[in-house]
């Protein structure tokens, strides 16, 4: 509840201070960007992140999954390991690989992002489908419930939290992530900050940190939110017992 409080305060002095920038530059106190040029990069910035955020978990979540599946364990340190090589190239770096590779513009920014997040994702399914109590599995077999059924009805219900768990993460990284993606083309809330910075102004930088700020802190408490909502009753009072 207090993380909450304190959350909902945080995002609402970052929204003020991105009226405030904006405003003085409506006055023509200081040359700052329009709302209307915010609220484009800020749909643009939206949209790389919803796309590669979507591809990761489509990639991620059945690739954690399986690889925690008999005849499939094998496949752990090669794909975990190509995960974790992704995430470990820095950030810039893998952004600009990705243009002379597939050309500048939205695709090699969503691209360099997917690759960046993937690991949060795949890694959280991973764990949380190996955490799962092995008596529950051998409970549900005596009651001769197939491997589907048990997939379906015991060991994704008990994994989802930890699974949207690295979902989030992964969106929160991809939101601050985005900001470079500018430099090959992608568009965002990055136009506005890397404006600030070459042209040295502080305001300017604020201007495009804040909303992103407060776009990863939004997108992170919507998908706590969805969690919860999706997480069955029971499953709700065991947490809050233990």
């Amino acid at each position: 509840m207090k993380r909450g409080v304190v959350l909902i305060i945080l995002l609402a002095l970052l929204i003020g201070l991105t009226i405030w920038i904006t405003s003085i530059g409506q006055l023509g106190i200081y040359r700052t960007f329009t709302y209307g040029e915010i609220l484009h990069d800020t749909k643009e910035h939206l949209q790389m992140v919803f796309i590669a955020v979507l591809i990761g978990t489509a990639v991620g979540v059945p690739s954690g999954i399986l690889i925690t599946r008999p005849g499939f364990t094998k496949l752990i340190p090669p794909v975990l390991g190509g995960a974790n090589i992704g995430q470990s190239i820095p950030s810039l770096a893998l952004i600009a690989i990705m243009a002379p590779l597939i050309g500048f513009g939205l695709k090699a920014a969503v691209v360099a992002l997917f690759i960046y997040g993937l690991l949060p994702i795949l890694r959280n399914s991973y764990v949380a489908m190996r955490n799962i109590d092995p008596a529950m599995i051998e409970a549900a077999r005596g009651m001769g419930m197939t491997r589907r059924q048990i997939l379906r009805r015991i060991e994704l219900p008990l994994a989802r939290p930890v699974v949207i768990a690295g979902i989030r993460i992964s969106t929160v990284i991809t939101v601050g992530t985005a900001e470079l993606a500018v430099l090959v083309g992608g568009g965002g809330l990055g136009r506005i900050t890397l404006t600030g910075v070459f042209a040295r102004e502080p305001l300017l930088i604020l201007q495009g940190a804040a909303p992103t700020a407060a776009l990863a802190i939004s997108l992170g408490f919507m998908i706590v939110s969805i969690e919860r909502w999706l997480t069955p009753r029971g499953l709700k009072v065991r947490a809050k017992v233990s």
